[in-house]
């Protein structure tokens, strides 16, 4: 399967250079070349992007500025020439931080990480179509790809931008919002309790109050919250 991509670079050198590397893997497919994120824009709303390479400085808007207006982002790899901004880079959850100059290798190396990432979720898409009967996510953070089981998460907590989800073993910080969260697990086995918290249904243990019993941890009810869990939960 081909990738769709796109080069946002303010310059002409840089986007020739991503052109003729782009132009040597068959897997991606260029759907354009521009100068800066406002040009961006018309393309991706015209066009799936799968894969961003990314500038960052660059006049008007930044590639960090931009990437933070995206409500859905493809796979991004930063191509910068300035190496202090890999820590931001880290926080947006980028795919990889390519530091100009960078060799082909490195570019390939980059690319390999954002297509094997893009498969993942293809392939857990294709095998969760029935939400109800998925029994895995996959959650992309720290810059790997983690496969999660959703009987091993205890709860899933919201905080600010990030959301940590809390498992057996693990607390897994991805940047993600706990509406998107909430509407893509199984309803039959997640319930939101509070305006912070998505618990699975089977591991609450009481109900005290405003508060729900998950192992050891007592997590809060929300008010607006608390009749949905007493009908879903305790069937009253």
């Amino acid at each position: 399967m081909k990738y769709n991509c796109l080069i946002i670079d303010d310059e002409q050198l840089a986007r020739k250079l991503l052109e003729e590397f782009v132009s040597k893997i068959p897997r991606l497919e260029l759907k354009g070349m521009c100068k800066d994120p406002l040009e961006a824009m018309e393309i991706m709303q015209r066009e799936q992007i799968d894969i961003l390479f990314l500038d960052i400085q660059m006049p008007e808007l930044t590639g960090v500025e931009f990437l933070k207006t995206l409500q859905s982002k493809p796979a991004v790899i930063f191509t910068t020439a300035y190496s202090e901004y890999a820590l931001e880079g880290y926080q947006l959850d980028v795919i990889d931080y390519l530091v100009k100059p960078f060799p082909f290798d490195r570019f390939v190396k980059a690319v390999n990480k954002a297509t094997e990432f893009l498969d993942l979720k293809r392939n857990a898409r294709a095998g969760s179509a029935d939400p109800a009967n998925s029994d895995f996510i996959f959650l992309h953070a720290d810059h790997k790809i983690y496969k999660v089981k959703l009987d091993d998460i205890e709860y899933i907590e919201g905080l600010k931008e990030y959301v940590s989800y809390f498992t057996k073993n693990k607390r897994i910080i991805v940047l993600q919002s706990l509406k998107s969260i909430e509407e893509s697990l199984p309803a039959n086995k997640f319930i939101r309790v509070h305006r912070s918290y998505i618990v699975p249904i089977d591991k609450i243990k009481t109900l005290d109050g405003n508060q729900v019993q998950i192992g050891e941890k007592l997590i809060p009810v929300g008010r607006s919250y608390k009749e949905a869990v007493m009908s879903r939960v305790f069937g009253e």
